[in-house]
């Protein structure tokens, strides 16, 4: 490796610990107002129904077909209905194999 993919590398390191430690070390002297964190819970919530969306609607560019947002709708349902992860994931996956199965993309 050279010397400034080196530097990168030890910059980024350096940075993410900084970034991590400011946590515990700011905790309880900084108070964040409640329409900031309302607003942070709010783009969490957004960020990962778009990258839900993502994964479950395309591949490769293109569409995924309908096999895999189906499953991926049934995998939602089980959890909101508070079944156990592996019925989730179980459900996911058994009903996006039996629609590819089926011949349904």
């Amino acid at each position: 490796m050279s010397g400034g993919v080196v530097g990168a590398m030890l910059a980024l390191a350096v940075g993410t610990y900084a970034l991590r430690l400011t946590g515990p070390v700011l905790h309880g002297r900084v108070e964040i107002p409640v329409r900031v964190r309302e607003s942070l819970a709010a783009a969490a919530v957004v960020l990962l129904v778009a990258l839900l969306a993502t994964g479950a609607l395309t591949e490769g560019g293109g569409s995924a077909g309908w096999a895999r947002p189906v499953g991926v709708l049934v995998g939602g349902v089980l959890a909101w209905r508070r079944a156990p992860f592996a019925v989730v994931v179980l459900g996911a996956a058994a009903t996006t194999a039996g629609l590819r199965a089926m011949g349904v993309g």
